[in-house]
């Protein structure tokens, strides 16, 4: 499972990442976390709860996250699921207006690399 799994992650405030969701179970590794590692190439690092606006933007940018993909072991999107969301698609959802809200202590680190703990905060869910 490479950097994902059992692994303790830290989060944007810099603490152990906490489980995003379960039920239904998301993160890159399916895990429930929102870890990522090398294989991760869309750095799925960004725990959100998903909104009508965000689902129609993500399809619009060629995403359809309502549609439920066996094959990938994806039961589709509803608004009020909670998901780990790729942090530029994240971006650019906040860039547009429609960003899903966040938890930060459900968010992984590495999402800083894309976008600022400030602008997170902006849209959080939970105390930093």
């Amino acid at each position: 499972m490479g950097d994902g799994g059992g692994d303790r992650q830290l989060n944007v405030l810099g603490a152990p990442l906490e489980v995003c969701c379960k039920k239904p179970m998301t993160g890159f590794y399916r895990d429930g976390y929102c870890n990522t590692g090398p294989m991760d190439t869309g750095t799925h690092t960004v725990c959100a709860d998903m909104t009508e606006d965000f689902l129609a933007f993500s399809a619009r940018a060629g995403n359809d996250l309502s549609t439920p993909r066996p094959e990938y072991d994806f039961p589709g999107l509803q608004p009020g699921d909670r998901w780990c969301l790729c942090a530029r698609r994240w971006e650019e959802a906040e860039m547009a207006g429609c960003a899903p809200k966040v938890w930060l202590r459900r968010t992984n680190m590495k999402t800083l690399q894309i976008v600022s703990l400030e602008t997170l905060k902006k849209h959080a869910l939970d105390d930093a």
